[in-house]
């Protein structure tokens, strides 16, 4: 544990990274799945070659301990990544019964989910005529498209024009606890969007649905663009997380990107929002050279989740994991003697396996500015607790820190 009482802390989130190993994926159907370890395989063996070349580069995380995090949690030695490790490393496991945002980010702000997730049926239509009802009465409209599991992009291209034309919303879900709205920003109204979800959420939450989205878009039918209007209005945590317990010790606490929403802003100071993650990281670095003494900066990147591994994009997520890397180095120079800073993921997504939704994986912790050691397995749950630990806070959750 840190000795300066004025230190901080940085809990980064790269949304979707597993690498592999969770005991229980076969009950989630994602035996065999691992998001790093399959992404550095596909890349030695030059299956990840656009906009890219070569095996995964990620030396700055492999050298703080990713590649030996990704061998602890699966078995696997992902090519490229065999650093000897300099900064504190091991891997964690989750309990929550899920697989999804909320649950990973709760848990790994110390409070697992006590209850089981209310998931749609693959069916078509995958939703009570209650539920259909209920978005039609909030909507004004006398209907619904879609009605079924989809990924976003493929259901607004099959719907895109009955939209317009009717003005109806585009609704889905997926395997995780989810219900999606797509709507046109122009025609249908982004505020009207917006506003559907948020009346519709308490509706759902009550029926233990985690998270309503709002998906919004523009352009035309065939020329669509989604856009970073997206809104997630989530179930509250059960009890005080993270953020609470440094909220209410009287210290300062930073949300960056999607934070606020997986959170419901509770515990929350400040919340920095971005267009993409290279507008996100920039308010991590600034952050690192600005944040106040003994506070907590809880980060999430999503588009490793959104933008590659839902669509299965293999070079777009090895892309994207090499970009942050290097930047990486940026925000590290901006760290105060008695700062920490650990880089972790809520769940899996691995581009190479079937289908289009998140994987039950393991996933890395590696951490700077900590005693550099290795960990070991331990629970979403510990990442929490050590947080709280370093900052000097008391935590009320079941995880205990792993800092020593």
């Amino acid at each position: 544990m840190s000795q300066d009482a004025t230190g901080r802390a940085f809990l980064i989130v790269m949304d979707s990274v597993g690498c592999g190993g969770a005991p229980d994926a076969a009950a989630f159907g994602d035996a065999g799945s691992n998001t790093l370890g399959h992404i550095a395989q596909a890349c030695a063996e030059g299956r990840a070659n656009t906009g890219r070349s070569g095996l995964l580069k990620m030396p700055n995380l492999d050298r703080l301990g990713l590649g030996a995090a990704i061998k602890l949690a699966s078995g696997v030695d992902a090519p490229g990544l065999g650093a000897a490790p300099q900064g504190l490393w091991g891997a964690a496991e989750e309990i929550s019964r899920g697989k999804d945002t909320p649950s990973g980010h709760w848990e790994l702000a110390g409070v697992p989910v006590p209850w089981d997730w209310t998931y749609f049926p693959d069916t078509d239509p995958a939703f009570p005529p209650e539920l259909v009802a209920e978005v039609c009465r909030l909507a004004g409209t006398e209907g619904i498209l879609g009605n079924c599991h989809a990924s976003g992009v493929p259901i607004i291209e099959a719907h895109c024009e009955a939209h317009l034309r009717t003005g109806w919303p585009i609704c889905y879900t997926s395997a995780d606890s989810v219900f999606q709205i797509a709507a046109h920003e122009e025609a249908f109204g982004l505020e009207r969007l917006l506003k559907l979800c948020k009346d519709l959420a308490p509706y759902l939450h009550a029926r233990k649905v985690g998270r309503v989205i709002a998906r919004p878009f523009t352009g035309s039918c065939g020329d669509f663009k989604r856009t970073s209007n997206r809104k997630d209005f989530a179930i509250e945590p059960p009890s005080p997380t993270l953020l609470d317990w440094v909220a209410g010790a009287g210290r300062a606490t930073h949300a960056i990107g999607k934070i606020g929403d997986i959170f419901s802003m509770r515990g929350i100071g400040a919340l920095h929002k971005g267009k993409s993650d290279a507008d996100l990281f920039e308010h991590l670095v600034q952050l690192g050279g600005e944040a106040e003494a003994g506070s907590l900066t809880f980060a999430n990147f999503v588009e490793f989740d959104t933008l590659y591994g839902h669509p299965r994009d293999v070079a777009g997520y090895a892309r994207a994991l090499e970009w942050f890397d290097a930047q990486v180095p940026r925000f590290l120079a901006t760290l105060r003697p008695g700062d920490l800073a650990i880089f972790t993921a809520d769940h899996g997504n691995d581009p190479t396996f079937r289908g289009t939704e998140h994987t039950r994986e393991r996933v890395p912790v590696v951490g700077y500015g900590a005693e550099a050691k290795a960990i070991g397995l331990c629970g979403f749950v510990d990442v929490g607790a050590s947080v709280a630990a370093h900052l000097r806070v008391t935590g009320q959750g079941p995880g205990r820190s792993f800092l020593g």
